[in-house]
């Protein structure tokens, strides 16, 4: 017999006091353009010498170790002008594309090393590289801006006054065009908003998801089949590795982003299942999973590929903002002790949980279940103690 809990109070205005929410939804839109020769032509022009531009600040960064948007402007602005031709936003955009790589470079490897531009490439920032209206992408180069039209299919949606275009990256790619364009937009949480249902979600490996909901039931969303995946990606990038030819740098970096694509449509998949299974009003209740890369380079060498990569934040973050457009909300908690914490005595011991069978039993009161389960268990409590709490303010 499954326990009911009651959900206190029924209804929050604006939940939590939020009434507007600006929600980054990580859409990446690819979008194939077409450009005539002459268009052509000034694109691949402007994205060499971006390109060389890029090469020239980012061997003065690796000299000086100067990541200083504003001192770099002082020491490169009128040289990056002069030598390559650039106009003024694309000397700006140069020098924030090379910051931006070595910021990632040194978060990665702890440490300074050289970054090259090896092939044409070209970073446009939005309403000052370029811009874009139903059927025209306007675009910046060194003989001044062209228009040219694009396929828009499936992009009219994204012209309804609502969305915000990121910077985006122009690519040349089997003699084709194409931008990969990062998306935003602001979704209100309107006033009237019920808080009907609490559902913790407990994010793991070998269950991509595990929730518990304010009914008592509890949905396990299995993972292995992607692990075994990203297992069979990983074995084929350490073969790549070792044979080290050119054929095989440019087979790694095809495979790297065929996992990434993959696993953004496995994350789209899932955060959009878990918002449709619970009703508008939900209350989604997640662990706050940011120094995940920290703690779990602890683990075995072996597992520490699959531990670290996870994309957990990136699933987070679809939740969040599916959450929203349906009507319910999603926050991430402090995930101190909620897979070692009873949910029915309160009993806390690291001895209660077995990691290797994924069991969970109370050494108090002998309450025993899946460990995952136990862990979106104790973020459903969680979940309603947050809504107690602020209910008191």
């Amino acid at each position: 017999m499954h326990t009911k809990y009651c959900i206190v109070p029924p209804n929050i205005p604006a939940i939590f006091g939020v009434k507007n929410v600006t929600v980054y939804p990580n859409i990446n839109t690819l979008l194939k353009i077409l450009p005539d020769n002459t268009q052509q032509r000034l694109m691949h022009e402007t994205m060499r010498a971006y390109s060389a531009a890029c090469n020239r600040v980012s061997s003065y960064i690796y000299r000086v170790h100067d990541l200083n948007q504003s001192s770099l402007n002082k020491a490169l602005y009128y040289e990056l002008r002069e030598t390559f031709a650039l106009r003024s936003q694309m000397a700006q955009s140069v020098i924030k594309t090379v910051i931006a790589r070595y910021k990632t470079v040194l978060a990665n490897e702890n440490e300074w090393l050289p970054v090259s531009f090896k092939r044409p490439e070209y970073d446009l920032v939005w309403n000052r590289d370029y811009y874009l209206t139903q059927g025209i992408f306007s675009v910046n180069t060194l003989a001044g801006r062209i228009r040219l039209p694009f396929h828009q299919e499936g992009m009219e949606k994204y012209f309804d006054g609502t969305w915000q275009f990121g910077t985006t990256k122009l690519v040349y790619k089997h003699k084709k065009w194409f931008l990969h364009i990062p998306m935003s937009k602001e979704i209100p949480f309107l006033d009237d908003v019920d808080v009907c249902n609490v559902t913790g979600v407990d994010l793991g490996i070998n269950y991509l998801a595990t929730t518990h909901d304010s009914k008592g039931a509890t949905v396990f969303f299995p993972g292995r089949e992607i692990k075994h995946r990203r297992a069979q990606y990983a074995k084929s990038r350490k073969k790549l590795q070792q044979r080290g030819t050119a054929s095989a740098r440019r087979r790694l970096k095809q495979i790297g982003s065929r996992e990434n694509r993959w696993m953004q449509d496995v994350n789209h998949r899932v955060s959009k299942a878990l918002v449709e299974s619970q009703p508008a009003g939900t209350l989604f209740v997640l662990e706050d999973l940011t120094g995940v890369r920290s703690a779990t380079e602890r683990v075995a060498l072996k597992n520490r590929y699959v531990s670290v990569s996870w994309s957990f934040f990136d699933l987070r973050k679809k939740l969040e903002y599916k959450a929203f457009a349906a009507g319910s909300k999603a926050i991430a908690v402090d995930p101190k002790h909620t897979s070692q914490t009873c949910p029915k005595c309160g009993h806390t011991a690291r001895g209660n949980r077995n990691k290797k069978k994924h069991l969970f039993s109370c050494q108090r009161c002998g309450y025993s279940s899946n460990d995952d389960r136990i862990g979106a268990m104790n973020l459903h409590r969680k979940g309603i103690e947050y809504l107690s709490a602020v209910a008191a303010e």
